[in-house]
């Protein structure tokens, strides 16, 4: 019962996502009818995220303050070439340690920790992203940045777009993660977008049937959590199956909202499409939940975040770039037990689902076989995302007693399993090639 409550209370980040709602309307408001100059745009922005983190986080704001003002003197020292070291080093090292203080905090001292410390790391890790975005951008000449010491004037304007950037209240709280050169062009308005109320409009509801269905979801849990000594195997795994789900749901809540706020700001509208407002999100449920394959659900899941990372870490690694990028992952989300497992799990199973493909692929000659591959592959991708996200998001080792009593962990385990078959036998085939 103390587990179910436990999930109910988490993720408060709606409540506090809704409070910027209107002042996007509003800053839509003012931008159409030319209230707003483009330099008052960006002040509106940036200090709109700055009354939120205030607001929100109370003191743990600082976290994000201190980051920025670092993140400027380094833009204003550094040479370009050496930048995207030098901003990924010290704002990794920074987020780290406030990670490693919330698990001193958990685990050592055995204390509470404010939901504000919560609020301000998780968004501290948002501006991660957008710093080593920027840094990547610099160090590929993508954007140019430059402070000169006898142009004051000059060296605000540059300022005040970035401050904007790393500080937007559109953006403090939750993604999607947009590249600084798409925020300047938001933030120009060369073409201003139509009104984003409809699609707002049909967001939110999408938001309260999901916060609806989860809500339900819950009450019946509620009433059925398994005797792991009496009840069937079968039970036991479809209601972590269950909790599961009520996990991702509320990050599709959580996304959903994130996009509203940027659509009611005039942010996301896809212009050369068909003319709607996904062209900032991070993930869909039913395409999201639909997957049949891990490597699918790895790249639909939180979308941009994972281009973050694939543009971060995987293109950048010579060795292992799928395993250090999922190494990296646990890394940014916090180095807790839950996140070693979990994402290391979910790395061996995208791995896993690649050599699969590659073997039974070409032996699906006909319909039959392809629906029954992917209603099996459907099916094996769900428990291994039902683990994953219970082992991350329960962070300690009752996430990893809850797998082993219900027996869902027999799932990955046989993948990886498999996985190291199909290595062998790979190794085995290319060593023959080699000797013939």
């Amino acid at each position: 019962m103390g587990l179910i409550n436990w999930v109910v209370e988490q993720h408060q980040f709606l409540m506090h996502q809704c409070f910027s709602l209107p002042f996007a309307f509003l800053f839509y408001f003012l931008t159409k009818r030319g209230y707003l100059s483009l330099t008052c745009r960006y002040l509106f922005v940036s200090v709109g995220g700055c009354v939120l983190a205030v607001v929100t986080m109370g003191i743990y704001s600082l976290l994000l303050f201190v980051s920025t003002f670092v993140f400027i003197l380094l833009l204003a020292f550094v040479d370009p070439g050496y930048i995207h070291i030098w901003v990924f080093g010290v704002q990794m090292l920074w987020q780290t340690f406030w990670h490693l203080l919330i698990q001193y905090k958990e685990y050592w001292l055995h204390e509470s920790v404010s939901i504000r410390m919560f609020l301000a790391v998780s968004s501290l890790m948002l501006l991660t992203q957008r710093m080593t975005s920027v840094s990547m951008d610099l160090q590929e000449k993508q954007v140019t940045v430059t402070f000169s010491a006898s142009s004051k004037r000059k060296g605000c304007v540059m300022l005040l777009p970035l401050t904007s950037y790393l500080l937007s209240f559109t953006t403090l709280l939750g993604g999607p993660l947009c590249s600084y050169s798409q925020f300047v062009f938001h933030m120009q308005g060369i073409k201003p977008p139509p009104s984003p109320l409809g699609a707002v409009f049909l967001k939110l509801i999408q938001v309260l049937l999901l916060e609806l269905v989860r809500f339900c979801l819950v009450c019946f849990m509620k009433q059925n959590i398994p005797d792991p000594s009496h009840s069937a195997v079968l039970c036991g795994i479809l209601w972590v199956w269950g909790l599961a789900l009520v996990l991702r749901m509320q990050y599709y809540s959580h996304w959903r909202i994130s996009e509203c706020i940027n659509n009611a700001a005039g942010f996301g509208f896809c212009e050369n499409s068909s003319g709607d407002w996904s062209g900032l999100s991070d993930g869909d449920f039913w395409s999201t939940e639909a997957s049949s394959r891990m490597s699918d659900f790895a790249r639909r899941w939180n979308t941009t975040t994972a281009s973050w990372l694939r543009r971060l870490v995987y293109i950048r690694c010579k060795h292992f770039p799928l395993f250090m990028t999922f190494g990296f992952s646990l890394w940014w989300h916090g180095l807790h037990l839950g996140h070693f497992v979990g994402f290391l799990t979910w790395a061996a199973t995208v791995k896993t689902d690649y050599y699969i493909h590659r073997y039974l692929h070409p032996k699906l000659t006909s319909t039959w076989r392809k629906l029954l591959y992917t209603c099996l592959g459907w099916i094996n991708t769900q428990m291994i995302v039902t683990c994953v996200a219970i082992a991350v998001e329960l962070r300690n080792m009752s996430g990893l007693r809850l797998l082993s009593v219900t027996y869902a962990g027999l799932f990955p385990l046989c993948n990886i399993l498999l996985l190291v078959i199909l290595v062998k036998v790979d190794t085995v085939r290319k060593t023959t090639k080699v000797v013939m």
